[in-house]
């Protein structure tokens, strides 16, 4: 397959905390000379700019529908504009009449706990707490503001578990998929005689 921004080609990367989300969408984003967007960073930035953790941020949004229609409005200016892989939670369901392609990156919760503690250097039990509190609040919150079942793959063309193969091997895997995925969907259909 060609050049895909040249098709405006956007690819929406869902998964739960931990799940490799991000290393899947900025590896396919590099790889395929595409933008990358995620709705997690902008979510960082607004607990950041209220003083509060992701997880108050998460909780505090159940009751204020504002903070996910931001992000959320945001996502779909940016696919939108096309050439871009957007990462966040539910970027599939709320990408899902513009993204070409949309990726479900998976893995179990041990190891999404190990990933995040690792990642922001907290004990093991401290990252799976706070992903607990996080996927509870966020299962209320799309529930309630967009009737999405944050456990149907219904939205998905495919699902990488990123358990089973290292960071390269993963996005390598991804690479493949979107571009045969792209392949399929942007093939010319042949014509009628």
């Amino acid at each position: 397959m060609g050049d895909l921004c040249g098709l405006g080609f956007v690819i929406a990367v869902s998964g739960k905390p931990g799940s490799g989300k991000t290393t899947v969408a900025r590896g396919l984003a590099r790889e395929l000379g595409l933008r990358y967007v995620s709705m997690g960073q902008i979510f960082r930035e607004i607990a950041l700019k209220r003083g509060v953790s992701i997880e108050e941020l998460s909780v505090a949004a159940e009751e204020d529908p504002s903070v996910d229609y931001l992000i959320d409005s945001t996502a779909v200016k940016e696919a939108r504009e096309g050439c871009v892989v957007v990462d966040g939670h539910i970027a599939a369901w709320i990408l899902k009449d513009l993204a070409h392609v949309k990726i479900l990156t998976y893995a179990p919760l041990p190891v999404r706990a190990e990933r995040i503690a690792r990642r922001d250097g907290k004990p093991v039990e401290e990252a799976l707490r706070e992903i607990r509190v996080r996927e509870e609040s966020e299962a209320r919150r799309y529930r309630k503001y967009y009737d999405i079942d944050v456990d149907s793959l219904e939205a998905f063309d495919a699902i990488i578990n990123t358990s089973l193969l290292s960071e390269e091997e993963t996005v390598r895997v991804a690479v493949e998929v979107a571009r045969a995925l792209a392949q399929a969907k942007f093939k010319k259909k042949p014509e009628r005689r």
